[in-house]
């Protein structure tokens, strides 16, 4: 039983707060209250509030409100892309813990912004990379680090219509359109000076329409495999080829002694194939992730090896424990018992750097 209960406070109320954290944290009400909600839609605030356990929780419209309440111990920043520095930065100034669902910016100054924030701070960042937290991902990064030496590896992410994964889920969201002028503005606003500055004026490249998506691309989808990729094999020095546009696109990266495939894209196949894979002499590695929308699908282990002349196979699940749940452990342990977390956000500026070097291929071969 964990010591004591956590008090939530969620800054967005869209397709991930309902059908990942709201369930997520509802599981675990031991460990956490959601005792307040904050988005820009009233309705889905309303629908938001009904599907908390165990009482309903406060609601505002108002982001620094839900900050600056005595109620909230961590905030949950869930809301769209470009607004995740500022309310990151918002609840670090009220001394609140964040978790910052990924990315956490999309430009280095404002990762510097939230870095510098943080030190000011009570509160402590974790950014929300849950892949990272799988027991699969890390028994692999613990097998990768028994390979003798890395030939080659590759990292894909190809995956089907997100809304049949999500019409699966059990969660039953939905969608609203009860914003107001000003706050679409606001966003626009906002996503217009991300990519003059991450783009423009950070990868000093022209932001055409075409390059503009990759990136958002790449702060969503990408995050993932490329933080993961991080982790498992360190940060690339360069990337030797670059293929961009949609719905398909690859990087070829360069590693001291061995070159790395990033195959990424979008198909209407009801099928997600996600994998980090690494090549030895005498062994294989592969994490095999699922879709996250589902409850419960494995993200294995698999290991293949020479056995003297005979090939030996080997899958592993260790737990049924979900990234999500075992994220949220760690957030709670960060919180409770100040345990050091790997998802920071010193680390997650790393992305930005890979970001960064795609996007001057990109244009170095235009």
């Amino acid at each position: 039983m964990p010591p004591r209960s956590i008090n939530v406070g969620i800054i967005g109320c869209g397709e991930a707060a309902q059908v990942i954290h709201i369930p997520t944290l509802n599981h675990m009400h031991e460990w956490f209250s959601i005792t307040y909600l904050c988005g820009i839609s009233a309705n889905a605030l309303e629908f938001c509030s009904k599907r908390v356990v165990n009482h309903v929780p406060k609601t505002t419209s108002e982001a620094a409100v839900l900050c600056a309440s005595p109620d909230v111990d961590v905030v949950f920043v869930i809301s769209s892309d470009e607004l995740h520095p500022r309310h990151t930065i918002l609840a670090l100034r009220h001394n609140k813990h964040v978790m910052v669902e990924k990315p956490m910016a999309m430009t280095k100054a404002d990762a510097h912004s939230i870095i510098e924030a943080e030190k000011k701070s009570k509160g402590r960042v974790f950014v929300g990379y849950m892949r990272r937290y799988a027991t699969a991902f890390i028994d692999a990064v613990n097998e990768i680090g028994g390979v003798e030496k890395i030939l080659y590896a590759r990292v894909r992410d190809i995956i089907g219509p997100n809304s049949v994964f999500v019409g699966q889920s059990a969660t039953f969201p939905k969608q609203f359109s009860d914003y107001r002028e000003a706050d679409v503005k606001e966003r626009a606003a906002l996503a217009e000076e991300i990519t003059t500055q991450g783009l423009g004026r950070e990868c000093k490249v022209e932001p055409t329409p075409e390059l503009i998506a990759q990136y958002r691309i790449l702060g969503g989808l990408g995050s993932h495999d490329l933080s993961a990729m991080r982790e498992a094999l360190g940060v690339p020095d360069g990337v030797l080829g670059v293929s961009l546009g949609f719905p398909f696109w690859n990087v070829l990266f360069s590693y001291p002694t061995f070159t790395v495939t990033y195959e990424s894209g979008f198909h209407n196949i009801p099928f997600f194939d996600a994998h980090i894979e690494i090549y030895g002499a005498h062994k294989s590695v592969r994490i095999q992730y699922d879709t996250p929308y589902v409850k419960g699908l494995p993200i294995t282990m698999h290991v293949r090896e020479d056995a003297g002349g005979a090939l030996k196979e080997t899958s592993i699940r260790r737990t049924y424990e979900d990234a999500f749940t075992l994220e949220m452990k760690e957030l709670y342990a960060m919180i409770v018992e100040d345990k050091p977390v790997k998802t920071t956000a010193e680390d997650a500026i790393q992305d930005l750097h890979i970001f960064q070097m795609i996007m001057q291929a990109r244009a170095a071969r235009i």
